[in-house]
C-alpha cells in the first residue's frame, strides 16, 4: 500500500513539473498545444519524434526551446543531399605528436549530444539517413571498429517538409519505425496567428526557462514505465495494432482493401508507452481508452502504407485509421 501511495505522489509531482514545462514552452511556441503535448509525450516516453509541417510553422523553434526547458544538450544538423555519414557521426583523423609518433584520434560528430535536431531529414541521401539507424535504436554508434555510447538520454527530433519532392529521399520503413510518434504541425488558427504576430514583432521576445534536469527527465522516463495499465487498455492496444495488418484473417475489410503493410510489434510498444504519457499530461494516474484513441494516429500513421490501388483511388490513410480505431474501441467498450 505504501508503494502505491508513493507512486501516486511521484506521478502527481511529475504532472506538476510537466505543466510548468508546457507553460515555459508555450512562451515561445505559441498556441500549438497538441503539438507540444505529443513532443513531451515522446520525450518522457524515451523516444524520438518526426515533425511534419510546412516551412515557417515553428518546428525548429520548438526543438530549440525543448533543449532549454528539458535541460538537454542539443545539436542541430541541417540535412542536405551532399551530407555524409561522417558529418553526423564523426571521424578518425591522423595526428602527429611532437615526438613524431602518429596516432588516430576520434573527433565526435553532432550526434554525440542528448537532443539532436535532424532538420529536413528527407533531404539527405539514404546512405546518410542510415547513419542514424543504430543511434536511434541502440543509443550508440560504431565508428572505426569501436562502439561509442551517445548521450543519456538521447532523442532525435526530425523535421520534414511534406510538399517539396525535388531533391528529397523518402525515409525507409526501418527508420520511420524508429520514430515513436509522427507529429503533424498545422497552420495556426486566426487568434493564435495574431498572438504570434504580436509576440514576435516587438523589441524583445519571451524566453523559456529551464524546468527539468537531465536526471529528472530520466527519472520521469522510468516513472512512465511504472504507471499501471489496465487489462482492457492492453487488449485494446493489441487489437488495434493487429487490426491494421492486412494479412490478419480478422482484419477489417477497409484495411484488407487499402493497406499494403501494417505496423509491427514496435507499434504496440510505442502505444503502451505513449498512452501512459498522454494520461500523465492530462492529469490522470493511469491511461484509459481515451488515451488509446488520442495516441493511435500519431503512433500508427507512419508505420503503415496504402496499397497502390488505394493511392490511385485517392484513399486517405488518416481517415482509414480513424474508422478502424472507432470500430475497435467500440467493440472493446461493449466488451
Amino acid at each position: 500500500m505504501t508503494d502505491d501511495i508513493d507512486l501516486v505522489a511521484e506521478i502527481e509531482t511529475l504532472g506538476e513539473k510537466l505543466a510548468q514545462a508546457r507553460a515555459s514552452i508555450g512562451a515561445r511556441f505559441i498556441g500549438q498545444d497538441r503539438v507540444v503535448e505529443l513532443v513531451l509525450a515522446s520525450l518522457i516516453s524515451g523516444g524520438h519524434a518526426l515533425l511534419i509541417g510546412l516551412p515557417g510553422l515553428g518546428k525548429t523553434r520548438l526543438v530549440d526551446t525543448l533543449g532549454t526547458v528539458m535541460g538537454l544538450e542539443d545539436n542541430r544538423v541541417q540535412f542536405t543531399p551532399d551530407l555524409m555519414p561522417a558529418d553526423i557521426l564523426g571521424s578518425e583523423v591522423l595526428e602527429t605528436a611532437a615526438d613524431g609518433t602518429r596516432s588516430f584520434r576520434f573527433i565526435e560528430g553532432p550526434v554525440f549530444c542528448q537532443l539532436l535536431m535532424a532538420d529536413e531529414i528527407n533531404r539527405a541521401s539514404p546512405r546518410t539517413q542510415s547513419a542514424l539507424l543504430q543511434a536511434m535504436q541502440e543509443k550508440s554508434v560504431t565508428v572505426g571498429g569501436a562502439n561509442r555510447p551517445l548521450g543519456r538520454p538521447f532523442h532525435v527530433l526530425a523535421t520534414q517538409n511534406p510538399i517539396e519532392q525535388e531533391g528529397t529521399y523518402t525515409l525507409p520503413e526501418a527508420q520511420l519505425d524508429r520514430f515513436l510518434v509522427e507529429i503533424n504541425v498545422p497552420y495556426p488558427d486566426r487568434q493564435t496567428e495574431k498572438d504570434i504576430l504580436i509576440a514576435t514583432t516587438g523589441v524583445s521576445e519571451a524566453e523559456s526557462v529551464n524546468v527539468f534536469t537531465t536526471e529528472e527527465l530520466m527519472a520521469a522516463q522510468t516513472l512512465v514505465r511504472r504507471m499501471p495499465v489496465g487489462d482492457a487498455v492492453v487488449e485494446a492496444i493489441l487489437d488495434l495494432v493487429r487490426a491494421f495488418r492486412p494479412e490478419e484473417p480478422d482484419a477489417p475489410q477497409v484495411v484488407s482493401d487499402n493497406v499494403s503493410w501494417g505496423p509491427g510489434p514496435r507499434a504496440a510498444q510505442a502505444l503502451m508507452l505513449t498512452v501512459r504519457a498522454d494520461a500523465l499530461l492530462k492529469g490522470r494516474l493511469a491511461p484509459s481508452m481515451e488515451d488509446v484513441i488520442s495516441m493511435a494516429k500519431p503512433v500508427l500513421s507512419h508505420r503503415m502504407a496504402l496499397s497502390f490501388s488505394a493511392r490511385a483511388r485517392g484513399e486517405d490513410l488518416g481517415a482509414i485509421i480513424d474508422t478502424v480505431v472507432e470500430q475497435v474501441t467500440r467493440v472493446e467498450a461493449a466488451a
